[in-house]
Parts: C-alpha cells; sequence; structure tokens
C-alpha cells in the first residue's frame, strides 16, 4: 500500500514538474512577444515624431490632396477625356463641392495628433511584419524558413500598393461622388474635419489590408485549410462579393468607377489561386517524392 502511494507521490510530481515546465515556456513566449510588440511600438512613436516636423505638407498636401481639384488623379481623369471625349465631360473634376469645417474647440490638435499617429502605423506596417517574423521563425521547420523567407518583402509591398491603389484611385473617386451628392439644393453640404480625416485613412488603409489577400491565401494554403478547387469552384461567389466591396467603397451609380475599383480585386483573386495551386503542387511533390504513390 505505501509503495502505491509512493507511485502516486513521484507520479504527481512529475505531473505538476511537466505543468510548471509549460507555464514556464508559455510566459517565456509572452515575454518575447512583449519586446517585439515594445519594439514596434517604439519605431511606431518614432515616425510619429518624425510625422509632427513635416505635417504641413503630410496634411496640406497628402490628407487634403484628394479635395484639391488640382489632384494628380483628376488631372489624369481629365486628360483621358481630351484623349478620348467620349468618356463624356462629366469624367473630368475641375469642382468638387463642399465645405470642411470644425466644430470641436480641440478639433484640429486632435487633428493633428490623429494623423501623425496614422502616418506612424502606416509607415511602420513594414516593421511591425518584420517583428512578426522574427517571433514566429523559430517555431518554423527549415523548409517552411525558406519558403516564407519574403514574408516581410511581399507583405510590405502588397500592402503599399494597395495604399496608394486606396489614396489615388479609391479615395478622389469616393470624396468627389460623397462631397458633390445632393438630394436637394436646400441642403448644403459641410463636414467636419473628423470625417474627412476618417474617411480617407478607412478608404486608404482598409484598401491596404484588402491587397495582402494573395499572402492571407499562401498561409492558408501552408495549413490545408484553403485549396485551389475551392476557389475555383467558389469565383462565381467570389466575383460577386467582390462587385459589392467595390460598390460600398465607391458608393457612385457610375459602373466605369466600380470596375475600376474591382478589377484589381478580381486580379489579386486570381492571383491567390495560383498561389494555392503552387503550394498544393509543392507538397504533392514532397508526399510523392519520399511515400510511394499507390497504385491502380
Amino acid at each position: 500500500m505505501s509503495d502505491n502511494k509512493a507511485q502516486d507521490l513521484i507520479g504527481a510530481i512529475k505531473e505538476k514538474g511537466k505543468k510548471l515546465e509549460a507555464e514556464m515556456s508559455f510566459f517565456d513566449h509572452i515575454d518575447v512577444l512583449r519586446k517585439h510588440l515594445l519594439r514596434s511600438l517604439l519605431v511606431i512613436v518614432l515616425i510619429t515624431i518624425a510625422a509632427f516636423y513635416f505635417y504641413d505638407f503630410i496634411f496640406n498636401t497628402v490628407i487634403m490632396g484628394p479635395k484639391d481639384p488640382s489632384f494628380w488623379t483628376y488631372r489624369m481623369m481629365c486628360k483621358l477625356v481630351a484623349a478620348y471625349p467620349s468618356l463624356g465631360t462629366e469624367f473630368c473634376i475641375t469642382e468638387i463641392k463642399g465645405k470642411i469645417i470644425n466644430t470641436e474647440m480641440a478639433g484640429q490638435f486632435t487633428l493633428q495628433i490623429n494623423s501623425c499617429v496614422m502616418t506612424g502605423v502606416i509607415f511602420g506596417v513594414p516593421y511591425i511584419l518584420f517583428e512578426l517574423w522574427l517571433f514566429i521563425k523559430p517555431a518554423l521547420h527549415d523548409k517552411e524558413r525558406k519558403s516564407a523567407s519574403g514574408f516581410v518583402f511581399f507583405s510590405s509591398l502588397l500592402f503599399l500598393i494597395g495604399i496608394m491603389f486606396g489614396y489615388f484611385i479609391i479615395c478622389p473617386l469616393s470624396i468627389n461622388f460623397l462631397t458633390n451628392f445632393s438630394v436637394s439644393p436646400m441642403i448644403e453640404n459641410t463636414f467636419t474635419i473628423d470625417s474627412y480625416l476618417s474617411s480617407v485613412m478607412t478608404l486608404t488603409i482598409g484598401t491596404g489590408i484588402i491587397f495582402e489577400l494573395p499572402v492571407l491565401i499562401y498561409i492558408l494554403s501552408l495549413f490545408g485549410i484553403m485549396t485551389p478547387a475551392f476557389m475555383r469552384a467558389s469565383r462565381r461567389y467570389a466575383i460577386v462579393i467582390i462587385l459589392i466591396i467595390a460598390a460600398v467603397v465607391t458608393p457612385t451609380p457610375d459602373m466605369v468607377t466600380m470596375l475600376v475599383v474591382a478589377f484589381p480585386l478580381f486580379i489579386l483573386y486570381e492571383l491567390s489561386i495560383f498561389i494555392s495551386a503552387s503550394i498544393e503542387r509543392k507538397k504533392n511533390k514532397e508526399l510523392y517524392g519520399t511515400v510511394k504513390a499507390p497504385s491502380n
């Protein structure tokens, strides 16, 4: 009886030791993650401070750019009308109505802080992705590290392309439509600066996130969650969803504008199918390279 109790005691001690080791490992990972987050936060803070120094350019040229009729996008649209008159004179935007005001006593102060912080976040994304890669890299095998070695570069590139597309295409088209839209001449369009900044940031950053679709599909395909067969079978549903997204992001009745926004999303979806298919081919090659394929 005493021997059984001794064995039970030893077993309980061993089990407790395993739990303590697992808990220590968990807290070690939390500590490492905390260091990565602190470094990322430090970079965002530094970029935010730099944004305060260049704030005149950031606000007057960048943030308020889509409200200016001389914005690059509007000038290119007018050049297209000059080259192709069939587009119609409405396609050439020479005036953007709508007055932007501040209604809060500390509104302009918080505007400067918020816009600088958002600038820090946008330009800090590549470094945040780099810290994320450093965190997950030790948990990957050699083959997984090699296959995901370009994670930071391609994720940052797609995000920046999405930011540029959102800023130069979606933002000006949406702002032009919303500021000029009116249900009655008795109603004057007057917008708060907070509403304007929120619209610009949402459209720009939202498009940058949407452009991360190929990276998301790549990760899901590695884990076997997403397959090219499923994506091909769901293409018709994806087209409908993309058109809905384009209609929401660009609230304009113009079909051409909606298709201009939807086209890159179609390309991203097809690119995601290609990426998923390449992952599947690679997995099959590794599988049948080490395991004999079943005979018919």
